[in-house]
């Protein structure tokens, strides 16, 4: 029997407990970013799909913030059942944002199309933010976004996540901060919203890892059926489903919807794939 990819867990020592001062909890944030970064090294993980997940989650939380109860649910069906020009509603724009954030490496020109509305100028300068280390320059973007435009919180932690990333040298964003973040802390200044976003940052490590597990184990099963599959331009498909959070069998343009209905609910049947909503109608598939 094949063995299924296993991650090195977080170690405990960096999550025992909550840092009392930002020193502290700036060292315990760097250790966690640090193995962090090594897992995703591992070649494991199919990174386009783990940070197309993250940024449903990113989005639940920034739409949570602005007052929208969407559940993933929700925010998936916005994404994919909403015609081309039409309105997602609210909660969809920012899932909308979060999804185009995450689909591209970070640039100033990117981060522009996917946040309609704010300058090139001001992401340029959110990317250009300077400190002793990367959650430093996050917080500060975090502060500077919201001291200018206070309801702007998913773009806030859109560009703080983009700031990290960069700091990091990664050229996708990581959805981090803005997955542990809560209305609470961004509301605060200085080094309190600092202390906030270095625990917000071992937070989201301890969330982001366990899944990137989990999605590595998926990626191996779905890859080993692949060669079962009958299907012309099966593998293209495969290969789509392991780059994306949910599909409509639509989505895979390249075979009739007959033959994109049928591969789905095959790798179903196989286990390598799972009907996220439920529904006999309008049903989305994904790792």
């Amino acid at each position: 029997m094949e063995t299924l990819p296993m991650l090195p867990p977080l170690p405990g020592w960096i999550v025992s407990v909550p840092s009392e001062t930002p020193e502290a909890a700036a060292f315990r944030s760097g250790a966690a970013l640090a193995h962090l970064g090594q897992a995703m090294a591992s070649g494991d993980v199919p990174l386009a799909l783990w940070r197309d997940r993250l940024a449903l989650t990113a989005a639940e939380n920034c739409a949570a913030m602005a007052g929208r109860r969407e559940g993933q649910g929700a925010l998936r069906d916005a994404l994919h059942l909403t015609g081309p020009g039409d309105d997602p509603g609210p909660a969809g724009r920012i899932a909308r944002q979060w999804s185009r954030a995450a689909a591209r490496s970070v640039s100033v020109a990117h981060l522009a199309h996917a946040l309609e509305g704010i300058a090139a100028e001001r992401i340029a300068l959110c990317l250009a933010a300077t400190g002793p280390t990367p959650v430093d320059r996050a917080a500060q973007v975090v502060e500077a976004v919201l001291t200018d435009s206070p309801r702007a919180e998913a773009a806030a932690l859109i560009l703080s996540d983009a700031a990290l990333a960069k700091a990091l040298g990664a050229t996708h964003l990581l959805q981090l901060l803005a997955l542990t973040l809560k209305p609470r802390d961004i509301r605060l200044r200085g080094d309190d919203l600092l202390l906030a976003c270095h625990r917000a940052a071992v937070s989201a490590v301890r969330q982001a890892l366990p899944l990137a597990g989990d999605l590595a184990r998926a990626a191996a099963r779905l890859r080993a059926v692949a060669p079962k599959l009958r299907a012309k331009a099966a593998g293209r498909a495969v290969d789509l489903f392991l780059s994306r959070d949910a599909l409509v069998p639509r989505a895979l343009a390249f075979m009739s919807d007959r033959a994109a209905r049928r591969l789905c609910d095959r790798l179903v049947a196989l286990g390598a794939l799972r009907e996220l909503t439920g529904r006999d109608t309008f049903r989305l598939y994904g790792v």
